[in-house]
């Protein structure tokens, strides 16, 4: 008999715990983040400003992988937030052509989302993590290299250089030359993405494609040129929501729009520094940032 009392008692203790458990839950948001310190720093500011702004408990699942593990993870709701990129949304998981125009991008994965995941985008950061091309201070400066298209009569004495993936894009490196009507001199050198920031900072090449908020732009100090001829296809970030947990907590709409243009390109580069070269803490570069918007209480 007392074997009998002892295992209801355990039973309703455990039902008690699993309903408090799901109680708690509905208080929790998780965010996640792909695998790379642009991603992960993003991510950790979505957080602070819940934890900050709400009662909300916030689940980190930064540094979860790639753009698949990611879309995949916030469908299946295992996360309600991430951030994500508009021409990664439009390309790559709503399988749709490039639109060149920022707007008209936004536009489009926005209704999809929210019609075809149940997901909706908030409004964009500011800065554009897209391909761009660059090249040496010195050879901007010796060259007047501003615009992509002051590379029209100079190229073919300059040397061009990229990582592998560029030269089999659509929006890679003959579309590039195609759109702006140049040519380099010789043939391109192609190598890995960890070694051309090394070869151009050697001097071994004088342009190279690079993602516009690289670190590596601020450690190598290099001349991003401006795509005057929107050849790149738009890459604005902005956090994305499950619709069922903004119906949930509506109060985080307000919380993640507070980023809303407040980064810029140069600003995103300065963050990815402070991180991958002078391997500053995430958290910490996170909160600094958000402290000198005033985002903070």
């Amino acid at each position: 008999m007392k074997k009998k009392i002892l295992a209801l008692a355990l039973s309703a203790i455990t039902i008690l715990s699993l309903a408090l458990t799901g109680c708690g839950s509905k208080d929790t948001v998780a965010i996640g983040s792909k695998d790379f310190s642009e991603n992960i720093v993003l991510g950790e500011m979505l957080a602070q400003l819940i934890e900050n702004k709400t009662d909300l408990k916030v689940e980190r699942k930064l540094n979860m992988g790639g753009t698949f593990i990611n879309f995949e993870a916030i469908k299946k709701g295992d996360i309600d937030i991430y951030a994500e990129y508009t021409g990664t949304g439009l390309v790559a998981e709503l399988k749709m052509d490039v639109i060149s125009d920022p707007d008209e991008t936004y536009k489009v994965v926005s209704e999809e989302f929210d019609k075809q995941f149940d997901i909706k985008w908030m409004k964009p950061f500011g800065f554009n993590n897209t391909y761009a091309t660059a090249v040496t201070r010195e050879v901007a400066d010796q060259y007047g290299l501003v615009k992509s298209s002051d590379l029209v009569g100079v190229s073919e004495n300059l040397v061009y250089g990229g990582e592998n993936d560029f030269f089999n894009r659509e929006d890679g490196f003959e579309g590039f030359c195609e759109k702006y009507g140049i040519s380099f001199k010789g043939d391109p050198k192609m190598m890995n993405v960890s070694l051309k920031y090394q070869a151009i900072g050697n001097g071994d090449m004088d342009v190279t494609d690079v993602y516009a908020t690289d670190a590596e732009i601020k450690k190598y100090d290099l001349q991003v040129l401006e795509d005057d001829l929107n050849f790149f296809p738009p890459y604005y970030a902005a956090p994305i929501i499950r619709n069922e947990t903004l119906k949930n907590h509506p109060e985080l709409e307000d919380v993640l729009n507070l980023l809303s243009g407040q980064i810029s390109d140069e600003e995103m580069t300065d963050l990815n520094y402070q991180i991958n070269v002078e391997q500053k803490d995430v958290a910490q570069v996170a909160t600094d940032f958000l402290t000198s918007k005033g985002l903070l209480d």
